[in-house]
């Protein structure tokens, strides 16, 4: 027991010396933090034509950074008896950690993605920066008065539609104009239909009376015989 006790204050003693060591972590961070905004800066010169490419570096390097805070060093700390028992089986542990927390940021990262639809997003953020390239005119710019602002945001909207609905009633027309000639040949070929049908029963009618005629004169000839 004494010796278990011995050996425990050598530890807490280890750990308090080894504890300013950790304090220095801020200096390494703040040039951390220089040499990451140097890079995300460096990424969006190379890659500014893709923002989704500049989300995934600057991801993959925060991911970098923070694997790398979490040191061997740290994790040993931490579980310091076991790493004194078992220091091969202590690293082994400490590698799938690393494996199993990278595998899981991932996950949540892409997500992200998915359910934020960021890729679309970026995607679109591009095709409008692409686009507005090619524009001569100044973008639009508040000019203080909302009324103003809302009618210039919203005339265009409404002209848009205005002119789509114009053009949606000339086809409309149209489609209207085509009918009402297939409904007037249709009218015209029944009429013609109709006159024949009542021509040929008149006819009929002129060719029953002249048989009811001849059978009545041919009748008394038959009577006879």
């Amino acid at each position: 027991m004494e010796q278990q006790d011995g050996d425990f204050g050598k530890e807490t003693e280890e750990e308090a010396v080894t504890e300013p060591k950790t304090l220095k972590a801020p200096k390494t961070s703040c040039k951390k933090t220089k040499s990451s905004s140097s890079a995300t800066n460096d990424y969006e010169t190379e890659a500014r034509f893709s923002r989704l490419k500049l989300f995934e570096k600057v991801m993959q390097k925060s991911l970098d950074n923070f694997i790398e805070i979490a040191s061997f060093n740290r994790f040993t700390s931490t579980f310091r008896p076991l790493h004194k028992k078992n220091p091969q089986r202590m690293e082994s542990i400490y590698k799938q950690f690393i494996e199993e927390l990278k595998g899981a940021i991932r996950v949540d990262i892409t997500r992200l993605i998915e359910e934020g639809r960021l890729e679309t997003k970026l995607y679109e953020l591009d095709k409008l920066e692409s686009d507005a390239k090619n524009k001569m005119d100044p973008a639009w710019r508040p000019s203080g008065v909302p009324e103003q602002d809302l009618c210039s945001f919203l005339m265009p909207y409404y002209q848009k539609q205005e002119t789509y609905m114009r053009r949606e009633l000339k086809k409309i027309q149209a489609d209207n104009a085509v009918l009402t000639e297939k409904v007037l040949a249709g009218r015209e070929r029944l009429s013609h239909t109709e006159h024949h049908i009542s021509a040929a029963v008149e006819d009929w009618k002129i060719s029953v009376t002249e048989f009811e005629k001849l059978a009545s004169a041919l009748s008394p000839d038959v009577t006879d015989l």
